[in-house]
């Protein structure tokens, strides 16, 4: 069958493209599908009309329309919704229920009502949108939180169904009202990858081979910051030699919140800032920690998410501290594939962070079992099919 997925946004810099609608289109394709991507690349306006191939998939880039967020909704609106329709699809994937893209899927399912015949809609959604979600976390107007909350709740009690990418999401949709059998269980995979080289990243940065690395791979939002500063100032005090490497951008200046608290706290000569790395990159960067810590406070929003991050420092064989928050217990078998803490136990998760980078034969079991036991239960391949199955049986129809 062809198959179309419309992008919440364009393929860089953000993730969600390349983490997740990619590999699931390329798994798809691998099983005998055709598979377009359109996207709305406001991200990266330099592809704006252009078409391009991500992983053996065509991606569709559709033209941009006026810079100003609202006189532009109507034009992406309308040119994703023709250029998904002109692929003459057997069914359209949206990807996140909200703007743009959302407003798409709105009018497809607006057509179907006046009897227009359009192909089975399903949604995907990898957060929560509204309130408690990435409403309350992101600068949106209130126009902007009073639609995309109601994106939210509208488009998945229509759609022909729903792809969740958490157990939490999986709970509020159910209590939304949607049924089970228009439900699937789709969370952020792997493929299976070589660890990158380490050393590589370790001289380019200036870090001594023999120096224990801790990582911390984030957008920074997910937890409070002064848990950060405690854990590396806890860390440096105990751990002789110790870096901190910090691979990823933050939204609020959360860079320079670090910078001042290691200058007062006295971790500022073994803090390096990486920031945004390309994704060719990442997994060099991820090979040169010897551990990594993945706060995650114990919100709606946290509950809701599916790390990408995680899983990929899960994939690249790196151990891992992380908080007992939502999806992430699915991915860490507590004291076997990784270590769980309590998102309110600050000094717990320093406790533990310190433990490990002073016990080396621990921290290798960890890391060999984090990488074994993502591999063995989440992989792109197995929920592929999980998926092609969805979209043939999900309302009891079979799809062409």
């Amino acid at each position: 069958m062809k198959i179309v997925f419309i992008a919440p946004f364009g393929i860089r810099p953000k993730g969600t493209v390349i983490a997740r609608m990619a590999p699931l289109a390329a798994e798809l394709k691998a099983r005998g599908h055709e598979v377009v991507i359109v996207a709305p690349p406001y991200t990266n306006p330099e592809s704006s009309g252009a078409t391009e191939v991500v992983r053996g998939v065509t991606v569709k880039n559709i033209l941009l329309g006026p810079k100003h967020k609202a006189l532009a909704a109507p034009f992406l609106a309308w040119r994703l919704f023709r250029a998904a329709l002109s692929e003459k699809p057997d069914l359209v994937h949206l990807f996140k229920p909200k703007g743009y893209g959302g407003l798409a899927a709105m009018l497809m399912l607006c057509c179907e009502r006046l009897g227009i015949r359009i192909p089975p809609l399903y949604l995907d959604t990898d957060d929560w949108e509204g309130k408690g979600g990435m409403n309350d976390l992101l600068r949106y107007s209130a126009a902007e939180r009073r639609l995309y909350a109601f994106q939210e709740q509208w488009i998945p009690m229509r759609a022909c169904g729903v792809t969740v990418a958490s157990r939490a999401l999986e709970a509020l949709h159910l209590e939304m009202g949607i049924e089970r059998e228009r439900l699937l269980y789709l969370p952020n995979c792997v493929d299976d990858l070589p660890p990158g080289d380490g050393m590589k990243v370790r001289n380019r940065l200036g870090i001594p081979h023999e120096a224990p690395v801790l990582l911390l791979y984030t957008r920074f939002f997910e937890f409070s910051q002064e848990k950060l500063h405690l854990i590396f100032s806890e860390t440096r005090r105990r751990v002789p030699g110790v870096r901190f490497l910090v691979v990823g951008k933050g939204r609020g200046g959360e860079e320079e919140e670090l910078l001042a608290a290691a200058r007062e706290d006295g971790f500022a000569d073994a803090l390096t800032l990486a920031g945004w790395v390309e994704p060719s990159e990442l997994g060099d960067y991820l090979a040169a920690a010897d551990l990594a810590i993945y706060p995650f406070a114990d919100t709606l929003l946290n509950r809701c998410k599916c790390p990408a991050k995680l899983t990929e420092l899960l994939r690249a064989g790196v151990p891992v501290v992380a908080d007992a928050v939502g999806q992430i217990a699915e991915y860490i078998e507590p004291g076997v594939s990784g270590i769980l803490c309590d998102p309110d136990d600050w000094q717990g998760m320093a406790e533990r962070t310190v433990e490990l980078l002073l016990d080396p034969v621990a921290r290798a079991r960890l890391g060999e079992e984090g990488r074994r036991h993502l591999l063995e239960r989440f992989r792109w391949n197995m929920f592929a099919g999980n998926l092609e199955l969805f979209y043939k049986y999900s309302v009891g129809r079979q799809v062409p």
